[in-house]
């Protein structure tokens, strides 16, 4: 896919608020500081059009970008950020919830894992919440160039055999890192491939 233009649409607190079309919707979730906005960049191809902020767990809003004119990317918060008080992470997970359970328009959910780290109690979790509500979603690896390959391929397996516990089935996955625009090509076919069969 040839990201031909890409543009910020709307920006919203509630996910009744957000756009009303039939165009399908991608989104993209992680913890904090897992490198979502560097990775809607690389994607995109443009340099801010996620605002990369130094104050992890920024993000308050659904932000819808569409893409080609035929799709929309979708930044949601991120999820699992300990410094928020509680009533504003109840607050923040309603509207992540909302929006995964309730958008008709979400075709995938991408849930970014920072490659680096071992299987995180927050991340399991929230993947047992999207199997047991049918939530269709991927595995985004990031920060690739971070650390050796064989590393990489180390925590990927980790992962995968955590999940092997509970699923069936294996969600699909990739491997990005933004700097080294690692797995760009492979992300890009496979919402053309969605797109196309929608």
């Amino acid at each position: 896919m040839i990201i031909k233009s890409a543009e910020f649409k709307c920006s919203n607190p509630r996910v009744d608020m957000c756009p009303q079309t039939d165009l399908p919707e991608y989104a993209f979730i992680g913890r904090s500081n897992v490198g979502k906005s560097s990775l809607i960049n690389m994607l995109t191809e443009r340099n801010k059009l996620a605002m990369t902020s130094s104050t992890p767990g920024k993000t308050m809003l659904i932000n819808h970008f569409l893409i080609n004119k035929e799709w929309y990317l979708v930044d949601l918060p991120g999820y699992g950020y300990a410094q928020r008080g509680k009533k504003e992470m109840e607050k923040l997970w309603n509207l992540i919830s909302h929006y995964v359970l309730d958008r008709e328009q979400l075709t995938c959910l991408f849930v970014l894992i920072d490659i680096r780290h071992e299987p995180q109690k927050k991340d399991l979790e929230f993947f047992t919440f999207l199997g047991e509500n049918g939530v269709p979603f991927s595995i985004v690896f990031t920060k690739a160039d971070k650390q050796s390959n064989s590393k990489n391929s180390l925590n990927v397996q980790r992962y995968l055999d955590v999940l092997k516990e509970q699923w069936e089935e294996l969600p699909p996955y990739f491997v990005t890192s933004s700097t080294a625009r690692k797995g760009r090509d492979e992300l890009l076919e496979y919402i053309e491939q969605i797109n196309k069969s929608l």
